[in-house]
């Protein structure tokens, strides 16, 4: 691995053009620019799901030992969840739709106001429930790792309700082992490119028959101890091989040594290592890099230069409190680029990799607007 600084690291509602406008300042980058055409769908990526209030602790030596107390040297706060990726999407400049329940208390207000109006997220389908509370996530981060603690109820079965998902182009879903999800199939069926996780299968069944909804999806995205057992492979390679029998595309994370790719209607195969960076919170990274590989997907870009985006975007992310506010926008990419060609002894061969970029950066190097990040107290007033 090579050091950080080197590669291998007002409400919107649902006015489509509201959020376009909103997005592209934001964004300064349209990555879809050369392929949007009238009549195209008013959104790039849907997503649903439950929105946390993420309380991020860094800066611990060690995990917490019973019965004592540990100070942390550095706290967070942000929207979590699904936000993680629905703002890594927005920040990538794609026109993202979320449908979600929000708590009418103040966090769920918070988690609201930094979505729609500070990310530019359409929140049309989403609800806010009374007199109920946001769920909320406690995350301490020490050692590369973290460790957390959630707690929430269930929002009433009507809220929100994504049986009817609206047009767009692609839309991430979290696949549930034995449970299908209405939404996914109606999308599909409308021509939305289905991009898909899963978590840890709690039954310890590991049956990709359980996952009954990876039959309408393009890619799956698991990661390599997931990828092995769902397979029974003992390689991630040939895990994701072994995954294209049921998915076009199967994509592998693998920790520090990047992510692996096979693209069955192609041919491609893809391999990037990981960018080596000093993690302070790796909360979201997941989320960051699907984002960054359904963002370069809808590009239309080759496979190994949607890994590249993909694996970059999730090594910027670690460097910041928060998942969701921690996701790089273009600017942070824009400047990791100059920084990497301005080093005497880079390796040729590996800008070349990520020479992609070229024509996407920015061409002013200031930010026009400054990125939200996590903070320490959701407390002060707007003008704090």
């Amino acid at each position: 691995m090579m050091p950080s600084h080197a590669i291998a690291g007002e409400e919107t509602g649902g006015d489509p053009e509201h959020l376009t406008r909103t997005a592209r300042h934001q964004a300064q980058v349209d990555p879809l620019a050369a392929l949007r055409a009238p009549g195209d769908p008013p959104w790039d990526v849907y997503l649903t799901g439950t929105v946390f209030l993420d309380i991020v602790f860094t800066g611990l030596d060690t995990a917490p030992v019973r019965g004592t107390e540990s100070w942390a040297r550095g706290m967070g706060s942000s929207p979590g969840g699904v936000a993680n990726m629905a703002a890594a999407l927005a920040r990538l400049g794609l026109r993202t739709s979320l449908a979600a329940a929000f708590g009418d208390d103040h966090y769920g207000e918070y988690c609201w106001d930094a979505l729609a109006r500070g990310e530019g997220i359409d929140l049309t389908p989403s609800r806010t429930v009374p007199g109920w509370h946001s769920p909320v996530t406690v995350s301490m981060a020490y050692e590369g790792e973290r460790t957390m603690i959630s707690h929430g109820h269930e929002p009433p079965p009507e809220e929100p309700a994504p049986d009817c998902p609206p047009p767009a182009r692609a839309a991430v879903a979290s696949l549930t082992p034995g449970r299908r999800a209405p939404w996914i199939a109606q999308a599909a069926r409308k021509g939305t490119r289905i991009f898909a996780d899963v978590g840890w299968d709690d039954t310890g069944a590991w049956d990709l028959a359980g996952l009954a909804d990876l039959e309408h999806c393009e890619a799956f995205l698991p990661n390599a101890e997931e990828a092995m057992r769902y397979t029974g492979s003992t390689c991630p390679k040939a895990a994701a091989h072994a995954l294209t029998e049921h998915v076009p595309v199967a994509v592998v994370t693998l920790g520090a040594e990047g992510a692996y790719a096979v693209d069955r209607r192609t041919g491609e195969t893809a391999e990037v290592p990981a960018i080596a960076v000093e993690a302070l919170d790796p909360t979201g990274a997941g989320d960051v890099f699907v984002a960054g590989f359904v963002t370069g997907t809808l590009a239309g870009w080759p496979l190994a230069d949607r890994l590249a985006l993909a694996g970059l975007t999730a090594a910027l992310s670690v460097q910041e409190f928060g998942g969701s506010l921690s996701a790089p926008g273009w600017s942070e990419i824009g400047a990791w680029w100059r920084r990497v060609q301005s080093l005497d002894t880079q390796n040729p061969a590996a800008l070349r990799r990520y020479a992609f970029l070229d024509p996407l950066i920015p061409t002013h190097p200031d930010r026009p607007w400054p990125l939200r990040r996590a903070v320490p107290t959701i407390g002060f007033g707007r003008n704090a």
